[in-house]
């Protein structure tokens, strides 16, 4: 099965990133990729809570899914939208961190919302409150497809090894990590995290990034690390799209997954214990 990663550096107007996001599918689809993975947030990166509630939707009326579930019709294609930020539609804060898994009838097989928020101090200039925007979702998700089994995460999950086991334990055969990795945590953590959650899981991950310098119109610039990476049960890199927008694609052999669960057959063998 040939998977087509895309790697993005959107920006905070939707409008724009969605003509980039369109073309760049269909050039994933036009080099044979049956599954098409774009980034976390593929409608909107923005630092300024100001800019998103000027526009942000709910996912009633969001322009991005809509002309992407026809693109996954007209295409054939599985297409997972990483993520878009959209406005929530309950009480709380103003917005929800959603992924889509789109089915080549374009009908939305899938919805999972992040769980983990990314509420971190990198360092005194880089700060980030994800959840004083973002309401956590509260559900892991498997989405049995005929491709695969496909676990569905976003970006900061990536730290919560326990999320990916249950998942793998669950059935899942790949797991999708769509992300905006910041650019001091990708560079020291994001390629270890990846591998150990494949190696863990005995599944592959496919983990479609931004990358950049986001465009803004506003004073508070974003900036991501790219390297879109698809990682093998055995936790083999397979791909690394680098530093720069476009798409990368590789081919998965699905029997790889059997193969290393049963060389090293770990997700059979937790235990109950006590303390610490």
């Amino acid at each position: 099965m040939r998977a087509g990663l895309v790697q993005l550096c959107s920006g905070d107007d939707p409008s724009e990133n969605l003509a980039i996001t369109r073309a760049l599918v269909r050039d994933a689809a036009g080099k044979g990729a049956a599954f098409v993975l774009t980034p976390e947030v593929t409608n909107c990166v923005s630092g300024s809570r100001d800019r998103q509630m000027e526009v942000l939707r709910s996912e009633a009326e969001d322009e991005t899914l809509p002309a992407l579930r026809d693109e996954a019709r007209a295409l054939g294609i599985w297409l997972l939208i990483g993520s878009l930020a959209l406005r929530a539609e309950g009480p709380g804060a103003p917005f929800v961190n959603r992924s889509f898994l789109i089915g080549p009838d374009g009908v939305v097989a899938a919805r999972y919302d992040k769980i983990h928020m990314f509420d971190v101090t990198i360092s005194e200039t880089e700060t980030y409150r994800e959840s004083a925007g973002y309401q956590p979702g509260d559900r892991a998700v498997l989405a049995r497809t005929p491709l695969a089994e496909i676990g569905m995460t976003i970006c900061y999950d990536l730290r919560f090894p326990h999320l990916y086991s249950a998942l793998a334990r669950a059935g899942a055969q790949i797991l999708t990590v769509p992300s905006a990795f910041a650019r001091p945590t990708g560079k020291a953590h994001w390629e270890p995290l990846l591998r150990a959650r494949a190696i863990e899981c005995g599944a592959f991950v496919l983990a479609p990034a931004q990358t950049g310098e986001h465009p803004t119109t506003t004073d508070r610039q974003r900036r991501t690390h790219g390297h879109s990476l698809a990682v093998s049960p055995w936790g083999e890199v397979l791909a690394d799209g680098g530093e720069d927008v476009g798409v990368t694609v590789v081919d998965l052999d699905m029997d790889e997954v059997a193969k290393s669960r049963g060389r090293v057959p770990s997700l059979t063998h937790f235990r109950p214990f006590e303390g610490p």
